[in-house]
């Protein structure tokens, strides 16, 4: 294979070495450049010299131009012989250049249309430890630009910095840099003024300083050569002078405010004027011009080694037992507690009574009063905020110093001025008690106040530090005993506060400035700390900035103080300090603001709300439609076909690895294996599918136990491969698409197994839980706005918690480093939409061996272009280890998707069994769901609570009775027919640690396995709600080991079968992610799950009608007849209606009808309850108030006129509360519950009337009179007009009225038939089964106890039942 060629226009010393490390990495190099001198050491390095420009274009992939001025754009790149002119359009153009951002991206919109990859790069060499003296190229243009240059630049750099979006961001990052330099050089120097002028020598402050807080880059190795006066007073000045000029300009154009910087610059310009009157001054004796401070000739003075003055001390200390300790704030405190760890016996005193108490706690002995701790001691530590604090405690009210005993040293660590602490050692030695005083400062924060490893700057007397000494020395790790008495430690401490504050404010200008440069502020960061302008401030404190997290570990009146003491001083010595004062006013406005108890890198706070910029460096929430509106239109053709017919080609079974079951949220008609045995992995592959999952659940495992499972998986899949003939597989590692789970753990135990793979594919792109990867940064969807990953609850995960959202640095943050941002390659968008999957196939085979890459989508589209793509490389011989969400595996076999399926769709609809809905996701979206579902479906639910606390922090008692009571009451709710949710409570509990909280989560999970496995009742379905929760119920309550997925519940929610060998097998099981839906999702798929409920008496004589049959309306009096008809028709597997009479209702009342209801509800079958010949309107207003399903107003008594206007009225409030109503026309003969209608009284229904009737009433259901009677029928039989009954049904068919006929006992079977062809949907039968209970009661004689004679009744009523049931056509359509 050739190599690839790049070709360098114009050399410098920096191209020259990347060229070298292009030729190292393998690389043909060809340049052309007018300096003889540079070709020929460009020759020694393995470089092929060109004798011009076009020579140097010939055969190149990548083509870097050096521009040093503006002015060589025009000859560079538009004449005859330029850059552009025949260059090959998929040439990458790296513009090598720091001239003003504007003029690069002037010349990068005139050439786009000539080439198609330009990106603009800065090299520098890094200083970071790591990575110190090599290069580092800073880097930006448009991602596919960015993508398609990375392997060029990643071959010139140690480092790789790319800024994304236009070019021009090495030359701002550049100007940012210059920014950092010329502040913290000028700070140097006011710093070493200070502490010359307060007596201390500029050699301990930069030993003291280079190691501490206020340190910089600029400041350690500038100041080293400025003491030993190595350095070129004209050229450095010069060089600033120049680069922060034309920061200045640019400011001045953006509107910027740069006010440490503007004062710096003066400084440097003044220094420059100094300067050029006397060429051979050094640059400290231009600085002494300026600052009235010799600071050479104190460098020249002899130097002592503060360090070896503690040690010295140490052999010298006097034993000291009892220490008071005065101010356990957050220093203090750690110092005292640290001081107990020491075997000292410590007496501590706070105005902050829970402190107090916790220092007790921790083993000390608190006081109420300085004075009382002050007794006895042979030491006092004072460690408050400031002055005012220190003069109380010591002189005030209950003061120290009163009661302190002849002989007592206090220690003083309070950052002071120099002159409080030499006041203060005169004010003591005026007690005449001997009292000793130490100013000994300290620095090193919170954590290294606890370690005893803090840094002191310790001065006074001999004899104080002699009895000081052991408590110093306990406290820490870097002690310095500074000459010159108290207060020479306050003054090294004031000069490293003077550095640190100027270092928090210049990075807050700094960055702030990047933000209105429109750099990526995170990134910006990251390219600072490997640069000259890094301070150890930035580093500690830019974090805080680009996070917006200003939790405050320092707060910012700290440095209000701090720097007013740097202040004082300054003015009362006569030393000028221009950047010192102006950072101290920052911050004065930044506490002025209201600021002033947060974060001292709040600071920041002050540009941005002058400016409007945030620095804040996190991804920003989207609108969604405006960002995908924004994409390049998709790839036009679906390559779904060509994915089927490739993955036929390719005859390999992909298996899934899902670490919880969720990731079957694409597909259908796969199966799932809990287990993993190699005979279950053989039988499955003898199968030929072209994909299975295998169920881990490894989420749910320690890091350890997952890489171990993932192992065993890998060899057992390994192993039974191999036994079954032409058998090929491949591994994809299914994972949350919200980025949580066990990577890089689990790809690395993989590949242990299966071997190394060419990349490995992160992808976690998952439309339907609204997952999109958009410029390598991953989204989650809510509502409208697409939210960072790394801002959404997920990533707070106890256990899996992350901050990045950019899957780049993603990578990098959850492989500690070890895969470096810069080196992850990535599939952009533009690519998916713009070259399909040939250009993915391209772009993957194109990846170095071991490499990382990240998939970007936006649609189904994108994920089926890259799987094209993929497969197209995978048969180029490619490998691929891919850790994914669930859209991916359903691509890359070319699942086609399906509606989500209903309940009717797995014929469980009519089960009236209820549904068990189980809860154990702690995800706030989970919590909204539940709160959701409850609301709207609260009214249909029975709610069983678990105690988290108890099943997870209590005894095992507890935990059992919790248990064992959830299991029994779910047990008699679901046998009721009522869908049950057994849900934990909704307070999170976590551990300490991340191991302490997955032992959390699998007690509350195996506790809820503990529940559904005791629960006997088969529900109708399952439904459980969250990952862990949804593997341990499959795999250990439900004693699943395969499933078949038959599709999703609703879009991204699992639908499973469980196996044959499951404890309940062929039930519903419905997989809801955690993190998947709107706050609405579950509520909408319980409610689509839940039993249609009882049917109207409408729906059933609809459906009657519809299947040519009719429904007995069958009166029941009592108990055993409910239960007769009730049990009749679910043997039957027929619908009925239960119906009581006016004179039943008299002797029953409401609690027969709530008897009737119950049972109904209660049913298997549809069942309905009817209140028949409601003649009465005031008894049927009562009646409508009491449940019924329909009634009857019976006004065939009344004139036609008042019969319609009676139905009317009725029929009315009847449809208000959804009941239907039935009506008679006409009047029947006979008897019936001993109300009589004389045979003179009867009458025929009146077509005409009917007509005129249902009109003006409403009606439902018309009952009919045409010669039927309550009753018996006479001994020649009834006689039934048809061809009435035909004609009627003629014109009620028509106005969807059914037909009612009353007195069906006794009809034989012909007439029966008749009727129902000429339209009766509706019999009422009594005296029948009236008759067949007063027999059972008459030969009940010889039955002894009632439950027997109850029972007799029943089955007695149950047969006759059942006959008419069969006799009316409705037995088995239930």
């Amino acid at each position: 294979m050739a190599q690839p060629v790049v070709g360098f226009v114009g050399l410098d010393e920096v191209s020259l070495e990347l060229a070298a490390s292009l030729v190292q990495s393998g690389y043909s190099v060809q340049a052309f450049e007018t300096s003889s001198q540079l070709m020929d050491d460009f020759s020694k390095l393995g470089g092929n010299m060109c004798a011009n420009l076009m020579e140097t274009k010939q055969g190149v992939s990548a083509l870097v131009t050096l521009i040093s001025h503006v002015d060589q754009i025009n000859d560079l790149f538009y004449g005859d012989e330029g850059v552009v002119k025949g260059l090959s359009k998929d040439v990458v153009l790296i513009v090598h250049s720091t001239i003003l951002p504007a003029h690069i991206q002037r010349l990068e919109k005139s050439i786009i249309d000539q080439i198609e990859s330009i990106v603009d790069i800065y090299p520098l060499k890094s200083v970071s430890e790591v990575s110190n003296g090599k290069i580092m190229i800073i880097s930006s243009g448009q991602p596919e630009s960015t993508t398609r240059a990375q392997p060029f630049l990643s071959a010139m750099g140690e480092k790789v910095f790319f800024f994304e979006g236009e070019i021009g961001a090495g030359s701002k990052s550049k100007m940012v840099i210059e920014l950092l330099e010329g502040i913290h050089f000028v700070a140097s120097l006011e710093a070493m003024s200070l502490g010359v002028q307060a007596g201390i020598h500029p050699w301990i402050v930069y030993d003291i300083v280079s190691n501490a807080a206020g340190n910089s880059w600029v400041f350690k190795n500038y100041l080293s050569d400025l003491l030993k006066g190595n350095q070129s007073t004209p050229h450095l000045l010069g060089a600033f002078n120049q680069n922060l000029g034309i920061v200045l300009e640019m400011a001045k154009s953006l509107i910027f405010p740069l006010p440490l910087l503007t004062i710096a610059h003066q400084q440097i310009l003044a220094g420059l004027s100094h300067s050029m009157k006397d060429e051979d001054a050094t640059l400290l004796k231009a600085w002494e011009e300026l600052s009235g401070v010799n600071v050479n000739d104190a460098a020249n003075a002899n130097v002592y080694n503060p360090e070896e003055l503690a040690i010295h001390l140490s052999t010298k200390s006097k034993i000291a037992k009892r220490i008071g300790f005065i101010g356990l704030g957050a220093m203090g405190f750690g110092m005292a507690t640290h001081l107990l760890k020491s075997n000292f016996t410590v007496l501590g005193y706070d105005v902050y009574k829970p402190t107090l108490s916790r220092f007790e706690n921790e083993g000390g002995i608190g006081g109420s009063s300085p004075a009382e701790v002050s007794k006895d001691v042979d030491v006092m530590v004072v460690m408050v905020t400031n002055e005012y604090q220190a003069e109380s405690v010591l002189y005030g009210d209950n003061g120290a110093v009163a009661a302190l005993p002849a002989g007592a040293t206090i220690i003083l660590s309070s950052t002071v001025s120099p002159a409080f602490v030499s006041q203060l050692e005169r004010r003591l030695q005026n007690e005449q008690k001997n009292l000793k005083l130490v100013d000994a400062p300290v620095s090193g924060g919170v954590k290294r106040a606890a370690d005893g490893t803090l840094t002191i700057m310790a001065s006074g007397a001999d004899e104080a530090l002699e009895h000081a000494g052991l408590v110093l020395s306990a406290l820490s790790e870097k002690l310095y005993i500074i000459n010159g008495g108290c207060g020479a430690g306050s003054g090294v401490k004031m000069v490293n506060q003077l550095l640190a504050g100027v270092h928090i404010a210049s990075a807050a200008e700094a960055m702030a400035f990047g933000a209105r440069l429109g750099l990526n502020t995170r990134l910006l960061f990251d390219v600072i700390t490997n640069s000259a302008g890094t301070s150890w401030m930035f580093e500690n404190r830019g974090p805080h900035m680009v996070e917006s997290d200003y939790t405050p570990l320092s707060a910012l009146d700290i440095f209000v103080k701090d720097l007013g003491i740097v202040s004082r001083e300054s003015s009362s010595r006569r030393v000028p300090l221009h950047v010192s004062n102006v950072a101290h006013q920052l911050f004065v406005s930044g506490s002025a603001a209201g600021w002033g108890r947060i974060d001292d890198s709040a600071v920041v706070k002050v540009y941005e709300t002058l400016t409007g910029v945030k620095v804040e460096g996190k991804p920003r929430a989207l609108s969604k439609e405006s960002v995908l509106r924004s994409l390049p239109p998709e790839w036009p053709m679906d390559p779904i076909e060509d994915i089927i017919s490739l993955t036929q080609k390719s005859l390999k079974t992909l298996v899934a690895l899902d670490d919880d079951p969720t990731g079957t949220q694409t597909v259908h008609d796969i199966d799932v294996l809990t287990e993993w045995s190699i005979e279950s992995l053989i039988e499955q592959f003898r199968k030929r599918p072209k994909c299975f999952f295998i169920l881990t659940n490894s989420r749910s495992l320690s890091s350890e136990k997952a890489s171990a499972l993932i192992k065993e998986i890998c060899s057992n899949l390994s192993a039974a491969a191999k036994t079954v003939d032409n058998t090929d597989y491949t591994v994809v590692l299914r994972g949350d698409s919200t980025l949580r789970g066990h990577f890089p753990e689990e790809a690395d135990a993989a590949v242990s197994v299966l071997g190394p793979v060419d990349a490995w594919i992160i992808c976690p792109f998952f439309l339907q839980g609204g997952r999109y990867t958009i410029g390598d940064i991953h989204y989650v969807a809510d509502s409208d706005r697409l939210i960072p990953a790394g801002e959404t609850e997920f990533a707070k995960d106890a256990s899996f918690g992350y901050k990045s959202s950019n899957l780049r640095e993603w990578v990098e943050e959850k492989t500690g480093g070890r895969i470096p941002a810069n080196s992850v390659k990535s599939i952009s968008i533009q690519l998916l939409r713009k070259g399909g999957p040939e250009a993915v196939c391209e772009r993957l085979c194109s990846l170095e061996k071991g490499s990382t890459c990240v998939v970007n989508a936006a649609s189904e589209r994108d994920m089926a272009v890259f799987a094209a793509g993929m497969i197209k490389a995978e048969l180029k011989g490619k490998s691929f280890l891919c850790r994914t969400a669930a859209s991916f595996v359903s691509t890359r076999v070319g699942i086609i998707p399906k509606a989500p399926l209903m309940p009717s769709d797995l014929m469980v609809s009519k089960e009236r069994v209820g549904g068990l809905i189980v809860v154990g996701s702690y995800v706030p979206k989970t919590t909204k769901q539940v709160d959701e579902l409850l609301l709207q479906r609260g009214h249909a639910l029975k709610r069983i609570e678990v105690s988290v606390d108890k099943i997870s922090m209590k005894s095992i008692e507890e935990r059992e009775e919790v248990i064992n009571q959830a299991a029994d009451i779910a047990d008699v709710y679901l046998r009721s027919g009522k869908d049950t949710l057994v849900m934990t409570s909704r307070q999170l509990v976590v551990g300490k640690t991340a191991a302490e909280s997955l032992e959390i989560n699998f007690k509350v999970s195996s506790a809820l396995v503990e529940i559904v496995r005791r629960i006997t009742t088969r529900p109708r379905y399952i439904l459980a709600k969250g990952g862990i929760t949804s593997s341990d119920l499959a795999t250990k309550a439900l004693e699943a080991k395969r499933a078949k997925v038959v599709g999703q519940a609703l879009a991204g929610v699992p639908l499973w079968q469980l196996g044959p060998e499951s404890r309940h097998p062929g039930v519903p099981y419905i997989v809801f992610p955690g993190n998947v839906g709107d706050s609405s999702a579950v509520a909408e798929v319980v409610k689509h799950w839940a039993h249609p409920g009882r049917l109207s008496t409408k729906e059933i004589l609809h459906n009657a009608e519809k299947g040519g049959y009719a429904v007995g309306a069958f009166n029941v009096y009592n108990l055993e007849g409910v239960e007769a008809v009730v049990a009749a028709a679910e043997e039957q597997r027929s619908p009925a209606i239960l119906q009581i009479h006016p004179s039943a209702f008299k002797q029953g009342g409401a609690p027969l009808v709530a008897c009737c209801i119950s049972a109904a509800e209660q049913a298997s079958v549809p069942i309905t309850v009817h209140f028949d010949h409601g003649s009465s309107k005031q008894e049927l207003l009562e009646i409508l108030e009491l449940g019924f399903d329909s009634i009857m107003a019976d006004g065939s008594h009344l004139s036609f006129k008042e019969n319609i206007a009676y139905t009317k009225y009725l029929s009315v409030l009847a449809h208000s509360r959804n009941l239907i109503i039935e009506a008679e026309l006409g009047r029947l003969s006979g008897t019936e519950d001993d109300l009589t209608v004389e045979d003179y009284e009867a009458r025929l229904t009146d077509v005409n009337q009917a007509h005129e009737f249902i009109d003006a009433t409403g009606i439902d259901a018309l009952a009919v009179c045409i010669g039927n009677v309550h009753g018996k029928y006479p001994a020649s039989g009834p006689n039934l007009r048809l061809d009435l009954l035909k004609d009627i049904y003629a014109l009620t068919s028509g106005k969807g009225v059914h037909l009612v006929l009353h007195g069906a006992s006794g009809l034989p079977k012909d007439i029966i038939e008749e009727c129902i062809k000429r339209g009766v949907r509706k019999f009422n039968v009594n005296t029948e089964v009236r008759k067949a209970y007063m027999e059972s009661l008459a030969g009940s004689s010889t039955q002894k106890d009632l439950v027997h004679i109850m029972s007799s009744a029943k089955e007695a009523m149950k047969a006759v039942v059942a006959e008419k049931m069969h006799l009316f056509g409705s037995a088995g359509k239930a």
